[in-house]
């Protein structure tokens, strides 16, 4: 065989051997885009796609555009158990809870962009407010070591099909496509909730006791330093900004999420002071923003003081996120409970104690009621009796 033939053979067996690669990679870009994972492509098939990304950042986007949604629950995973079943029943809404694992307050910010875009007449939009948003400081941490795609959180939804031409797009094509066959089980839930904690039926009050009791408390970041008004909390003033771009229609509903009591500083604490000043902002935010509501479920509270309502001190148990859901419509209503207290500014709250009748039964009882709504976390009374009227001081209009 001459050298020549020889190389025309080798010639013909690259060209033959790169338009095998070249023709693999276009049809698995075509599979991934037909597929379309994310649910975002304009130009995608209609099919009932659900989330599979195990990171929720890439899945909840096209749930936040859902027009099958008109109401959205946004938050960490202190607010993921939030089932929107109940929150359905509760509100007569339909609802997405778009909460995130370990989500800072800037990846939720971009979150709630989106369902605004795609929802001008949002009908109710409830924010778990955790340690995410009590950062005090210049410093705004914005995401997580976990990967954020902000091309899923813009508007030109053309460049995905540049962001789809990686490995990470082509697994998860395979799990939705798996899921559409009825091949795989589907994990993720539709309307965003999925639960990450054990079955009640593993719950061992014994261990998650001792869990508690060593796990130490939790603060705010941030110096603190000089007078609380002089404190900056970037994330509520973020808050505040993405709350008010909503309509004046919108119900917006902020609320503390509880924490048990063994995760709180001490009384008097730098970092108790952190907490209620960062309370305090979201009350005067609720106050400025049309339509708004702040509640505090993170004081000495039926839920709170009971170690079995919890699995660990940021996450309680199924049938206690059933409760605050109830909790949340009772408030939204007007109504008061032993749960939580609605907040209010500390001007205001003293202007109301100020202009309280005079009878001597009455300023005895209010008195006590604002002793323990002054310090939202205060070791002071926690009994039914005390937090039934500290809400009922605190909910007057």
């Amino acid at each position: 065989m001459s050298s020549s033939t020889s190389s025309s053979e080798w010639r013909r067996f690259f060209r033959l051997a790169a338009g095998t690669a070249a023709l693999a990679v276009v049809l698995v870009y075509a599979f991934v885009v037909l597929v379309d994972p994310f649910d975002t492509l304009p130009l995608s098939p209609p099919a009932h796609r659900v989330p599979v990304a195990s990171n929720a950042r890439f899945a909840f986007p096209s749930l936040a555009r859902s027009s099958r949604f008109d109401s959205a629950v946004f938050g960490t995973s202190t607010s993921r158990l939030l089932r929107p079943a109940i929150l359905n029943a509760a509100f007569a809404a339909r609802f997405a809870n778009l909460s995130m694992n370990a989500a800072t307050a800037y990846e939720q910010s971009r979150l709630m962009a989106v369902f605004r875009a795609a929802h001008p007449a949002a009908r109710f939009v409830l924010v778990g407010l955790d340690i995410s948003y009590c950062g005090e400081g210049e410093a705004d941490v914005k995401f997580t070591p976990r990967a954020f795609p902000e091309w899923l959180y813009s508007a030109g939804r053309w460049r995905g099909y540049r962001e789809m031409f990686n490995l990470y797009a082509v697994q998860e094509a395979g799990q939705e496509f798996g899921i559409l066959l009825g091949l795989k089980r589907q994990v993720y839930g539709s309307d965003g909730f999925t639960t990450f904690v054990p079955p009640d039926s593993e719950y061992d009050p014994a261990r998650v006791a001792v869990h508690l009791r060593d796990g130490g408390s939790l603060a705010p970041s941030g110096a603190a330093s000089g007078a609380p008004a002089s404190w900056r909390f970037p994330s509520i003033d973020r808050l505040e900004a993405d709350l008010a771009a909503f309509p004046t229609d919108t119900r917006k509903l902020l609320f503390f999420v509880p924490y048990s009591r063994w995760l709180m500083p001490p009384a008097d604490s730098p970092g108790m002071a952190l907490w209620h000043e960062c309370k305090q902002r979201a009350a005067a935010l609720a106050r400025r923003v049309p339509n708004a509501l702040a509640m505090d479920f993170m004081r000495p509270s039926p839920i709170t003081d009971v170690d079995d309502n919890y699995w660990d001190g940021m996450h309680y148990r199924i049938g206690i996120a059933d409760r605050i859901v109830n909790d949340l419509a009772a408030a939204a209503r007007g109504e008061a409970s032993a749960d939580y207290m609605l907040l209010q500014p500390a001007a205001e709250r003293s202007a109301r104690v100020m202009n309280n009748g005079t009878a001597a039964t009455r300023s005895a009882t209010r008195a006590f009621s604002v002793g323990v709504c002054a310090s939202p976390m205060s070791p002071g009374p926690s009994t039914t009796q005390g937090a039934i009227a500290c809400n009922s001081e605190a909910s007057v209009p």
